[in-house]
């Protein structure tokens, strides 16, 4: 007699394939982390590796401390509350559709309000617009590296050609170690008032710029050298009490002069974090030696012993808004001076 037919019986899938399917779609995923990190140069330890196609990955706007009466905050020298917000974007534009990311779908994307003051003033409400990732490490570390594909463009809202209305953006880390408060970081100047500078700075205080100085002639909260993106005083040509030109740190950046069209860029910034100094710039093939030159080392702050915050942020030079793409970011070390046990 013929046997039935068990065509429309369930499928069995035995344990094995199941758990052979498991690691197939771990080693892709491994390959695809690898891939990603394929364009970066990280040191021998990835603190963090940042890829916005999973998520925030930790990165949020860069807000004041609300902790007086009311919940007001702590300064009010300028406006640290109306900054544009952080998102996640996929990088859409009116007229040229959807970029993306670099890789994936997803960017971090930093944005300013269309709001701005001369360059040689505090920055205006919304102005700005910060990203920050708070950690913390356990240990002192050697050297530090951070490195991101990055792009930055106008909001295509005004006819013309050009980029002038961006007026810097940069990168720095929050760090508390040795007894120290300090802020090593730099900043792209492009634009001075719709004037062209593309030239890139470092933070450091200049000599004799004291507490009321800094704090816009105020008995302020920030110590000289904290939050020198801020505080202050600035010139007319880009320059600040809070930063340095960088000998031979000119460079005309890839910008389209269509607002919605955008270019991935890579940037590096290597610390000495047990000498309290900067070691190298880089900007997509050019590599500035910052070597012997150190940032501002301010006291330190009751209870942040330990902190590592990067930050980036973009600033606008007009009454428009800006924005500042971020694909993914590494942050890397060659290893801690005193280990934790």
């Amino acid at each position: 007699m013929r046997r039935a037919s068990n065509r429309h019986s369930p499928i069995f899938t035995s344990p094995f394939a199941l758990m052979a399917g498991i690691a197939i779609a771990k080693i892709r995923e491994s390959a695809m982390v690898n891939y990603s990190l394929a364009k970066y140069n990280p040191l021998e330890k990835i603190i963090t590796f940042d890829d916005f196609n999973h998520g925030h990955n930790g990165w949020l706007d860069l807000r004041p401390n609300f902790v007086k009466s009311g919940f007001a905050p702590h300064s009010e020298e300028i406006d640290l509350i109306h900054w544009g917000p952080t998102m996640l974007s996929s990088a859409t534009f009116p007229m040229m559709g959807t970029h993306g990311a670099m890789s994936g779908s997803r960017s971090l994307k930093l944005t300013t309000r269309a709001n701005s003051a001369p360059i040689d003033q505090p920055p205006a409400p919304g102005s700005m617009g910060l990203a920050i990732k708070r950690m913390a490490v356990p240990g002192s570390l050697h050297l530090l590296q951070v490195e991101a594909w990055f792009t930055y463009t106008p909001e295509p809202s005004v006819s013309g050609i050009g980029d002038r209305d961006v007026r810097a953006f940069g990168c720095f880390v929050d760090l508390q170690s040795q007894g120290n408060r300090w802020m090593p970081g730099v900043r792209y100047v492009n634009s001075a008032d719709g004037e062209q500078i593309k030239r890139w700075q470092y933070f450091r205080v200049s000599e004799g710029v004291d507490h009321r100085r800094w704090n816009y002639g105020h008995d302020g909260w920030h110590k000289v050298g904290v939050d020198g993106q801020w505080y202050g005083q600035r010139q007319a040509d880009g320059a600040g009490d809070g930063f340095q030109w960088i000998e031979g740190g000119d460079q005309d950046l890839v910008a389209n002069e269509a607002d919605d069209k955008i270019n991935w860029m890579y940037l590096r910034l290597t610390i000495d974090v047990s000498r309290r100094e900067y070691v190298e710039l880089q900007c997509m093939d050019k590599i500035m030696d910052l070597r012997g030159k150190q940032p501002t080392l301010a006291p330190e702050y009751k209870g942040i012993t330990g902190l590592l915050n990067p930050v980036f942020f973009i600033e606008t030079g007009a009454n428009r808004r800006v924005f500042l793409y971020l694909d993914s970011v590494v942050i890397s070390t060659d290893g801690y001076v005193n280990p934790a046990k």
